[in-house]
């Protein structure tokens, strides 16, 4: 074997507590507020971890109102879980991310809604050959992400949990109830599991998706919920987009100058067409097919950036970047493709500048 195919490949992405350790480490070292038992850091400096504080050389990570990301955090600190709702790529999960991050030290307990299908998934579950071999023991006890959080007093990330079977999330109860979970197979004091501190619960589920309407009104009583909305102001947007774009292509080995009057014609137009109004407040089409989220635009002006990097010559164009927005915005809904040409006609031939007017002049790559 070539010692090419020998390397030890890089990680594709790490989890926000590795990215951010010094952050993390230097908030801890300043903190002087109180801190909830279990935590490793007070609300305030979860708080700036999580928004940033330049005076304090920490990056903004999430772009949101203060009083929701208090909110969130200090429903944390109660035996409520807490439920993040919102339309797709509002980065809910990254919220969860770096919140879990701050507050325990780890992001990695994670459960997904859509792929807990019984119970031992949800809990535990057990090792055969030790339970063979030895009978039902902690040994062969497999704990899962939410039974180990209960375990080591951490939080627990339960992605689109809306999409869990009812009868699953009913199996939540006892746990944010009563912060309990019994194992009928183990005797004695074995076979109880009570919650250390610092664990708790945060959840998200898309808005969109009908399955949060019938979540066990049981479980909601449970949570508290905060709705995650899109960034309103397009300069934050245009600050996130370039930052994440940033970050992927130096992580994709791609040394390409962003252009940021094109990349500014990206987000200008999944902004306006996501909130149906363009920026001097004219009503527009929405698209349906897509979310057109800041999440996506970060996908799209990355995809750019590789194809500049690889095909381009390292020079991003509006070309490139319109065959990118067109392949984003058009998937499975035949009037989404109306809808865009009617935005091209309405809002993008009349602007001014020398990249609008070539974004207006492809306009064919709609048709």
């Amino acid at each position: 074997m070539s010692t090419r195919n020998q390397a030890i490949k890089a990680v594709q992405r790490e989890p926000a507590e590795v990215v951010y350790a010094q952050e993390l480490e230097n908030l801890k070292g300043m903190d002087h507020g109180p801190v909830p038992p279990g935590w490793q850091m007070s609300p305030r400096a979860v708080e700036k971890f999580v928004r940033g504080d330049e005076k304090l050389g920490i990056e903004r990570k999430f772009v949101a109102d203060r009083a929701m990301v208090v909110r969130t955090i200090i429903s944390l600190c109660t035996s409520r879980g807490c439920l993040l709702v919102g339309e797709p790529g509002t980065a809910k999960s990254w919220l969860s991310e770096l919140l879990s991050a701050a507050i325990s030290g780890s992001s990695t307990l994670t459960l997904q809604g859509g792929a807990v299908s019984h119970v031992g998934q949800l809990l535990y579950s057990w090792n055969e050959s030790v339970l063979h071999n030895e009978g039902p023991c902690l040994k062969a006890l497999v704990p899962s992400p939410l039974l180990r959080g209960m375990m080591e007093g951490r939080m627990v990330r339960f992605e689109e949990i809306a999409r869990c079977p009812q009868a699953l999330q009913d199996a939540l109860l006892s746990v944010l109830s009563d912060r309990v979970v019994v194992i009928p197979e183990l005797a004695g004091e074995e076979g109880v599991v009570l919650a250390r501190e610092g664990f708790n619960v945060i959840a998200t589920s898309n808005s969109v998706d009908q399955d949060v309407h019938r979540m066990s009104a049981a479980l909601k009583r449970r949570m508290d919920f905060e709705e995650i909305r899109p960034i309103r102001n397009l300069s934050d947007e245009m600050d996130v987009v370039l930052r994440e774009v940033r970050k992927a292509n130096v992580r994709a080995g791609v040394e390409l100058d962003l252009d940021e009057p094109v990349i500014e014609i990206l987000v200008t137009m999944f902004h306006e067409l996501r909130n149906g109004q363009t920026l001097d407040g004219r009503s527009t089409d929405r698209l349906a097919g897509s979310a057109l989220s800041t999440a996506e635009a970060v996908s799209v002006a990355h995809a750019a950036s590789l194809n500049a990097w690889y095909y381009g010559g390292g020079s991003m164009t509006v070309e490139l970047l319109m065959h990118h927005i067109i392949g984003s915005a058009l998937k499975d809904q035949p009037e989404d493709r109306r809808r865009l040409r009617h935005y091209f006609e309405t809002a993008v031939a009349p602007r001014r500048g020398g990249n609008w007017q070539q974004a207006w002049a492809l306009r064919s790559l709609i048709h």
